[in-house]
């Protein structure tokens, strides 16, 4: 059998970056995209390091906030590797403040970023998944798009709305031998985590019941574990990994 082909959506992040791997020791095909403002070169050093360390990933660049750069990108990869069948919607930001101080602009590019990306790249790999009757959907949400988190309301109302997104899509493709999931983690030991400020991050810390972060491979493993075709029955679902900081 040919290689399956998966898309990571920001995949070269600390949770893309892990997912890209835990992927590639599948034997999946894996394609990373990345935007980076635009940092081709920086892209591309990226994927010399991963060669180095084993990994062999394609890449392909993106602006997830763009409907018809997004159908691009499938169109260009599908042309070039083959039809799509695995969707990890990772691509993510953050753009904090309270609401009453937020501006337009940043609620803006945090909802279509984490949440009009997952419509934009989901809606141009769908009909190929539906006529081959095969797919993975997997979409990266967040504890706060269960719980909320104070200065988070772009955050939390674009990861929230992956939880909904999921759950319509999975009914819309079902007997199509599709799947659509979300994964909601709590914190993890990325860089960007890792340079919070040390009080905050112990405060942090400290609400969470396992006394720990989490660290990306974990993410990663419960994407292996959807991908898997032992897990075809599970879909519309959400799989929290947070240490018990968030039950519901």
């Amino acid at each position: 059998m040919a290689k399956r082909i998966a898309i990571v959506t920001g995949g070269m992040g600390g949770i893309g970056q892990a997912i890209c791997r835990v992927l590639h020791d599948q034997d999946i095909h894996v394609i990373a995209t990345y935007n980076r403002g635009g940092n081709h070169a920086a892209a591309q050093s990226w994927q010399n390091e991963q060669q180095k360390a084993g990994y062999h990933f394609d890449i392909a660049y993106v602006d997830v906030t763009d409907f018809q750069s997004c159908q691009n990108m499938v169109n260009q990869v599908q042309e070039k590797t083959g039809p799509i069948d695995i969707l990890v919607n990772n691509a993510g930001i953050t753009r904090d403040s309270s609401c009453c101080k937020m501006n337009r602009e940043d609620w803006d590019i945090v909802i279509n970023t984490d949440l009009n990306s997952v419509f934009y790249v989901t809606r141009a790999t769908i009909n190929s998944m539906k006529e081959r009757k095969y797919g993975r959907i997997i979409n990266i949400s967040s504890i706060n798009g269960q719980k909320g988190q104070f200065g988070q309301v772009n955050y939390s109302a674009a990861k929230a709305g992956m939880h909904g997104f999921t759950k319509a899509l999975a009914l819309e493709v079902a007997k199509k031998g599709i799947t659509v999931n979300t994964i909601s983690p709590g914190y993890v030991a990325t860089d960007m985590i890792m340079s919070v400020p040390d009080d905050i991050r112990n405060k942090i810390l400290g609400e969470i019941p396992m006394g720990r972060f989490a660290n990306p491979d974990e993410v990663a493993h419960v994407v292996a574990f959807l991908v898997d075709d032992k897990s075809s029955y599970i879909t519309g679902t959400n799989i929290a990994i947070n240490g018990g900081h968030y039950m519901l």
